[in-house]
């Protein structure tokens, strides 16, 4: 029989009054049973006229400040965001038959967190941020590849390849988290958490 919390909900959803602890072991659990990129996530933004966009981006940290991610700000992505700072994340680990949903306001990280990050990445990846114009037309895919043959004789030295002031990372502040649970019959269990104006998360039930 399975054990449950306070709340009658699987013992999964622990009973912890704050959801970036819920959501640390909820994504431990899912690097030890996902086969690939436990922290892939849906990415949804919008523009200036409401239209949606979505995409899988990865989280590259997260702690009670936020959930952070990298992108080229000249991307799609990076300008609806600098336009419309509201966004969302969808992270669904089918292992685990788990979902968890984020929603709030993003901030740009810090310089120093901005090149920390982009120090740790790999040559080629520091490399492919210079050459590529994400979410640009490209006309053909050997001017990508020239491009990018171009930028390693440029930073020849793979221990000094300076950060393009275009590429960074943002952290999304959340404002709402909701935890859900796969349940026989579709009956799922979701938990929803809410920040108050006080900076306080008040939890409750949702109905699948």
């Amino acid at each position: 029989m399975n054990q449950k919390n306070s709340l009658g909900l699987n013992s999964c959803f622990l009973d912890l009054k704050d959801p970036i602890e819920l959501f640390e072991i909820w994504m431990n659990e899912a690097r030890k049973s996902e086969p690939n990129d436990p922290n892939a996530l849906a990415l949804a933004t919008s523009d200036v006229n409401n239209f949606p966009s979505i995409r899988m981006v990865l989280l590259k940290d997260f702690n009670k400040e936020g959930f952070v991610f990298y992108t080229n700000l000249d991307s799609q992505k990076g300008n609806e965001l600098k336009k419309n700072p509201k966004a969302a994340m969808c992270f669904h680990w089918k292992s685990l038959l788990r979902q968890v949903r984020i929603s709030g306001i993003v901030k740009r990280v810090s310089t120093e967190v901005a090149d920390k990050y982009y120090n740790s990445r790999s040559y080629e990846s520091r490399i492919g941020a210079w050459a590529s114009k994400q979410s640009s037309v490209l006309d053909s895919r050997v001017d990508l590849l020239k491009s990018i043959e171009d930028y390693k004789n440029k930073y020849n030295d793979k221990d000094k390849v300076p950060r393009p002031d275009y590429w960074s990372g943002w952290n999304l502040v959340p404002s709402s988290i909701e935890f859900w649970l796969d349940g026989d019959s579709r009956i799922h269990e979701r938990l929803k958490f809410i920040k108050d104006e006080n900076g306080q998360w008040n939890r409750s039930l949702l109905s699948p």
